[in-house]
């Protein structure tokens, strides 16, 4: 059956969507809208971390002039709070992920040297630099384009909680195949950057004469 939530496929013994969490019990008519929690998730059933493959997380989030990321980090931190059954709120920590941005990369290492992993990528390094990129949004065109590379600071983070999600779920889907819904957004938030960019680079600047 497919998860309600995110529309992604729930294999029928394991009653756990592998992508947002979502369970369901019994048939498909009893679907529960609350998050699992992580006692009643087995390892073999949910990776620790959100699943994207590393090209569908750069196209996406060039496509969707950014709001991709904003997702990566609410999956993120809704596989935390389930994990570690806190009150957190994984919207809002999307919503303010410059401030959040580094402990979400902390929880990441932390996880992976738990399990045995080397530390991996220098995350606060990671971290204030996207910082700083995203920032850069607030300059005057085309200034403001360099914060479009924000997402080549989650790359080696995702690198790292794939190679954990690899470790704690070996046979978990992975999440690099584009979905009708990814098409659409690719399509419209492309359009719109592709109209942008053409706006700025190819139409004359008019000058004023007096």
């Amino acid at each position: 059956m497919d998860c309600p939530v995110c529309g992604s496929t729930i294999p029928e013994e394991s009653g756990v969507c592998a992508q947002c969490g979502m369970g369901h019990v019994g048939d498909e008519s009893a679907i529960s809208s609350a998050p699992v929690q992580a006692e009643e998730i087995a390892p073999a059933e949910l990776p620790p971390f959100f699943v994207v493959s590393l090209w569908k997380l750069a196209v996406m989030s060039v496509c969707t002039l950014g709001l991709y990321e904003l997702y990566w980090f609410y999956r993120n931190w809704q596989r935390v709070r389930v994990r570690e059954q806190k009150g957190l709120s994984p919207a809002v920590r999307a919503v303010f992920a410059l401030i959040f941005c580094y402990p979400c990369f902390r929880r990441i290492r932390r996880y992976g040297v738990g399990i045995g992993l080397p530390p991996g990528p220098p995350m606060l390094a990671l971290a204030l630099l996207r910082i700083i990129v995203e920032l850069s949004g607030v300059l005057p065109m085309p200034g403001n384009l360099i914060s479009m590379a924000g997402f080549l600071f989650l790359l080696p983070v995702q690198a790292y909680a794939n190679r954990i999600n690899a470790e704690k779920v070996p046979g978990h889907d992975r999440n690099a195949r584009l979905t009708l819904a990814n098409w659409a957004w690719i399509v419209v938030g492309g359009s719109l950057l592709l109209l942008n960019l053409m706006a700025l680079f190819l139409l004359p600047v008019r000058t004023s004469s007096f």
